[in-house]
C-alpha cells in the first residue's frame, strides 16, 4: 500500500527522506500549501496590474539583461524562452532516483508561497512525481549560482511539453507521455520560468542522496573495520571509553562504542596479544571514522536547512507588500558542505585501503597475500592495487570545487559557488568508497579464516555467513574481479536504515 506525503505537513528531515527514498508513496499538497501558493500568485498579478515598475525577471530580461524592459504581451514568451535557452546541460544523465528527489525539493521550495507561481504549475510537478515521469537532466552545466540553472531548465522543460523524460524505463518525448497520461502542458506566466530555474534543487538532491549514502557507509566502515581488527589480531584497549571521554568528539565516542559492540563475544579479541600497539589504521579508527561522522552531521545540518528553504529569486512577501530581488539561489553553503563531505568520505576509503594493505603483508601470523601457497598463487596481491588506485582517484576528486569561481553573464554573475561540481564529485567519491570497503571486506573475511579455530564475535560471524554465500573462501587463484563486484553488491544489498544512524 502506498503512503502519502503531504507537502506542508512537516519539515523534511533525514528519517522522512529515507522513507521517501525506499517506500512507495504519493505527494499531495496540503490545503494550507495551496492557499499560500494562490495568495502569492494573486498578489503578484495584482501588483503587476497596479504598477509598471520594473521587477527583475518578471517584466525584465535576465542576468546582465536585467535592465531590458519586457512588454506585458511578451511575458509568457519571456518565461518560455528562459526555460528553453537555459536548457544547456550536457554529460551523463542524472540518475532517475535523484531526479525524483529534485522534483520533490522543487515542489517543497515553491510550497512556501514566496515564488508567485500558479497552483497548476506546482500540481503538474506533483503529477510528474506521482506518475514517475522523470525529466532527463544532465550532470554538467550548473555553476551553482544563480542556482542550478541548466539542470533545473531540463527539469522544467517537460512541463511545457518539451524535452525528454524517462517513463516506465524508456526514454521518450515529453509531449508524447503527457498526451498519453492526459496531462496538459502549462503556459508559463510572469516569473514562473524564473521560479522554476532559480534554486538549488540539483545540488540539494545530490546532497540528500549523499547523506543517506554517507551515514550507511560510515556504519559499514565501522563494521568492516571491526572484522579487520579481529583478522589482524588487534588490541581492543584503544576503544576503551575512558580514552574517548577525555577527547569527547561525538563521532569518535560513537565509533569506539560501536566497534566494541560489534566485537562483543569475540574469542579472538579476548585472546592474549603479542603486539603492544597496532598500526594507526586499526588503532585510530575512532578518531578517523569519528571525524567523518562529525563532518556528516555538519553537512546534514546545512543540506536539511537548504531543502526546507526558499531558494528562488525574486522573493514575494505578501504580508509585507514587497517583492525583493536577493541571492538565495547562491549555492555557497551547499558547495562548502559538499566539498567537506567529499573529503570526509574519501578518508573512509583512505584508511580502509591501509587496513587492506596490512592484511596482505604477511604480518601477525597471516600468510603473504592471504593465500595458503603464496608464489604459485598471487592471492590478494592485486585487489590492494585496485583499492589504492581508487583511493588515489578520490584524492583527486576531493580537491574543493568551492574555491573556484568563473565570471558569467557579462559580469553580472561575478561569483559562483561551483556547488554542482562539488555535488557530482562527492557522488563519485561515495561510489568509490563503496568499492574500497568491499575490497577490505573481501580481504578481512579471508584473513579471519586463518584465525580458526578461534571465533570472531557472533554478530560479525552472522554477517560473514551471509557474505560467504556470495563470495567463498579463496583457496587458489581465481577471477577476483567477480568477487569484488559481488562484494560491492553485497554491501549495497545490506538493509541498513541510515536515518537511524543520524
Amino acid at each position: 500500500m502506498e503512503g502519502v506525503y503531504e507537502i506542508g505537513s512537516s519539515t523534511l528531515d533525514l528519517p522522512l527522506l529515507q522513507k521517501l527514498a525506499t517506500e512507495p508513496h504519493q505527494l499531495r499538497l496540503s490545503e494550507a500549501t495551496k492557499q499560500r501558493i494562490e495568495t502569492a500568485y494573486d498578489y503578484l498579478h495584482h501588483k503587476m496590474q497596479q504598477s509598471k515598475e520594473p521587477v527583475y525577471g518578471i517584466n525584465t530580461g535576465f542576468g546582465s539583461l536585467c535592465n531590458v524592459a519586457i512588454s506585458d504581451d511578451k511575458l509568457t514568451q519571456l518565461q518560455e524562452n528562459l526555460v528553453m535557452s537555459h536548457a544547456c546541460g550536457i554529460g551523463e544523465e542524472v540518475p532517475v532516483h535523484i531526479v525524483k528527489t529534485m522534483l520533490l525539493l522543487k515542489v517543497q521550495s515553491l510550497s512556501y508561497g514566496h515564488s508567485g507561481v500558479a497552483l497548476s504549475t506546482v500540481e503538474l510537478l506533483v503529477e510528474f512525481y506521482n506518475k514517475e515521469v522523470f525529466p532527463v537532466v544532465y550532470q554538467q552545466g550548473s555553476l551553482g549560482a544563480s542556482g542550478d540553472l541548466a539542470p533545473l531548465a531540463h527539469l522544467a522543460l517537460p512541463l511545457l511539453g518539451k524535452g525528454s523524460v524517462n517513463y516506465q524505463g524508456e526514454l521518450r518525448e515529453a509531449s508524447e507521455v503527457l498526451d498519453e497520461l492526459g496531462l496538459t502542458p502549462i503556459k508559463l506566466q510572469a516569473k514562473e520560468g524564473l521560479a522554476l530555474l532559480n534554486g538549488t534543487q540539483f545540488m540539494s538532491a545530490y546532497g540528500v542522496e549523499l547523506l543517506l549514502k554517507g551515514y550507511k557507509q560510515a556504519y559499514l566502515a565501522d563494521l568492516i573495520a571491526a572484522i579487520s581488527i579481529d583478522a589482524f589480531d588487534c588490541n581492543l584497549s584503544p576503544f576503551d571509553p575512558l580514552v574517548h571521554l577525555v577527547r569527547p568528539h561525538k563521532g569518535q565516542i560513537k565509533t569506539a562504542a560501536r566497534i566494541l559492540e560489534f566485537l562483543e563475544g569475540s574469542e579472538i579479541a579476548a585472546s592474549e596479544k603479542s603486539s603492544v600497539q597496532d598500526p594507526y589504521s586499526f588503532r585510530c579508527v575512532p578518531q578517523v571514522h569519528g571525524a567523518t561522522k562529525d563532518a556528516l552531521d555538519f553537512a546534514s545540518k546545512t543540506i536539511l536547512t537548504e531543502i526546507n528553504s526558499v531558494t528562488d529569486n525574486p522573493n514575494i512577501f505578501v504580508g509585507e507588500d514587497r517583492i525583493i530581488s536577493g541571492g538565495n539561489f547562491h549555492g555557497q553553503p551547499l558547495a562548502l558542505a559538499l566539498d567537506y563531505l567529499g573529503i570526509a568520505l574519501a578518508e573512509l576509503a583512505n584508511i580502509s585501503e591501509r587496513r587492506t594493505y596490512q592484511l596482505v603483508s604477511g604480518l601477525r601470523g597471516l600468510p603473504d597475500f592471504l593465500v595458503q601457497t603464496p608464489g604459485l598463487h598471487s592471492g590478494f596481491m592485486i585487489p590492494q592495487y585496485t583499492a589504492a588506485s581508487i583511493v588515489s582517484q578520490n584524492k583527486q576528486l576531493a580537491t574543493p570545487a568551492s574555491v573556484d569561481s568563473i565570471v558569467s553573464s557579462n559580469g553580472q554573475e561575478d561569483h559562483v559557488s561551483m556547488g554542482a561540481n562539488a555535488a557530482t564529485k562527492c557522488y563519485r567519491i561515495a561510489v568509490n568508497v563503496q568499492k574500497v570497503l568491499a575490497i577490505e571486506l573481501m580481504n578481512a573475511s579471508q584473513a579471519l579464516a586463518f584465525r580458526e579455530p578461534l571465533k570472531t564475535a557472533p554478530f560479525l560471524a552472522s554477517i560473514l555467513e551471509l557474505y560467504r554465500e556470495e563470495v567463498p573462501f579463496v583457496s587458489e587463484d581465481r577471477l577476483l574481479s567477480e568477487d569484488i563486484h559481488k562484494s560491492v553488491d553485497f554491501l549495497r544489498g545490506l538493509q541498513i536504515d541510515a536515518a537511524e544512524l543520524y
